[in-house]
């Protein structure tokens, strides 16, 4: 599809949401500003592991620049913004005193995203736990379930009378599967894995519950990343390695979640750490499924792993992205059909993006064909999902800016708009005006 068309729309529904997502620690810096205390992100970026040493200290400093940001999405004409709020921001300790600036930026984003006329999304933790609790044994330790439930209380207090769409977590699977926690206390230890699984499903139903007391009216799911896992020979070790890697990436929260039941798989190893009533705690009820996807993952067998996996080489002639990623719009639609079969909850896709290298041309305009590309060919096949009965009703695109990636530091951008990391202006790419316009026809159907 040449960059300038738009993939057809006619299958969503009239009411579908376009949207933007972001998370806080990627985007806000001002990390010592106002009271926040430090997460764990913080605390890994002063070690001077991350790429180019890069921190979250100032990132795309949003704290500051918020207002000039949601005059960003006005003019995209998204409907809905999905944000996060950070846990040390509100809480520096993670618990006990809470820290009134903080909760004052997010009054203040929130009022400014509503007197725009874009409906705020708040996800609870997008993986920026407070070093405090970290240093109490974060998710390992059965007490974070208190710790989450208490911090939700006071965010649904305080927001829940102009927030109506709450996320529990961003990608449980993601943060359990690659902590830093889990494998800086044993490497091995499959059992810190399974402990802290369990704990963040229970603090995920505990977070449910508190909202649906505090919030009348409130719209609630948590964010899963489904990525397929795909054995990368033909052998039958990765085949193996690729099933079990599979369970815990993509079904290890959203089975006890919503069908109250661990994967047949993994289940005898979470069993010693399921207490008595345990799974109702985690089933609790929600009114959709947030769904993030990018691309396969290919899978090797390697047995002196923790479960005995590593990423394999991706086969001759698959298309990549210039950072690596898998490019397989066919696998998204599968993967729509599969979780609209499997649990049977509206799907809201919350990320789905192209990670890659820009940079300004001659002109100072930021040309990414390859990425419109991309995200027509991924709306093309969520048009084709909805067509064979998925219950699709929004897609958020990852990302509003290029930002914090992470590991990778300001080397990857997903942005719809680039920032001058040295001057923290923002510039929209020539995606930022597609998507525009794919919003603006959508709508107009």
């Amino acid at each position: 599809m040449p960059a300038s068309e738009l993939p057809s729309t006619a299958n969503l529904r009239p009411d579908f949401i376009w949207g933007v997502s972001t998370s806080s620690f990627q985007i806000e810096g001002a990390t010592r500003e106002d009271g926040r205390g430090p997460s764990i992100w913080d605390v890994y970026g002063q070690k001077g592991e991350i790429k180019n040493h890069d921190t979250g200290d100032v990132a795309c400093d949003h704290y500051h620049r918020y207002r000039e940001d949601v005059a960003l999405m006005k003019l995209l004409g998204v409907q809905a913004y999905r944000f996060s709020v950070a846990w040390p921001r509100v809480l520096p300790q993670g618990r006990g005193s809470v820290n009134e600036p903080g909760l004052l930026f997010y009054d203040r984003l929130i009022d400014e995203l509503l007197a725009a006329g874009i409906e705020p999304w708040l996800c609870l933790y997008h993986w920026d736990l407070p070093q405090a609790l970290e240093d109490l044994g974060g998710w390992m330790n059965r007490e974070a379930v208190t710790w989450f439930a208490d911090y939700t209380t006071l965010i649904a207090t305080r927001f829940g009378d102009r927030v109506k769409h709450f996320a529990t977590f961003n990608e449980p699977s993601i943060f359990n599967l690659f902590s830093r926690s889990i494998g800086k206390r044993d490497p091995t230890s499959e059992d810190n894995l399974h402990r802290a699984i369990h704990h963040v499903n229970l603090a995920h139903g505990a977070a449910v519950d508190v909202i649906r007391e505090k919030v009348p009216g409130a719209s609630i799911g948590c964010i899963h990343n489904f990525q397929p896992c795909w054995p990368a020979s033909v052998d039958e070790a990765d085949a193996v390695a690729a099933e079990r890697l599979g369970t815990y990436w993509n079904w290890a929260f959203p089975d006890p979640q919503c069908r109250g039941e661990y994967p047949f798989l993994m289940r005898p190893a979470v069993d010693p750490h399921v207490q008595p009533g345990d799974m109702a705690r985690i089933c609790r009820p929600v009114d959709w499924l947030g769904l993030n996807h990018y691309s396969p993952v290919y899978v090797r067998a390697q047995p002196n792993s923790m479960l005995g996996f590593a990423f394999g080489e991706k086969p001759t002639g698959v298309p990549l992205t210039p950072i690596g990623w898998p490019i397989n719009p066919e696998a998204f639609r599968d993967t729509l059909r599969t979780v609209h079969e499997k649990y049977g909850l509206p799907i809201y896709v919350l990320e789905n993006g192209y990670g890659s290298y820009d940079k300004p041309d001659e002109t100072g305009a930021v040309i990414d064909s390859e990425r419109i590309e991309f995200l027509a060919a991924y709306v093309g096949a969520m048009n084709s999902a909805a067509a064979s009965g998925a219950d699709i009703r929004g897609y958020f695109v990852w990302s509003l800016l290029d930002n914090f990636e992470w590991e990778s530091g300001y080397s990857i951008r997903f942005g719809l708009t680039y920032v001058d990391y040295a001057s923290l202006r923002r510039f929209p790419k020539t995606s930022f005006h597609w998507y525009r316009d794919l919003i603006k026809a959508a709508r107009q159907r």
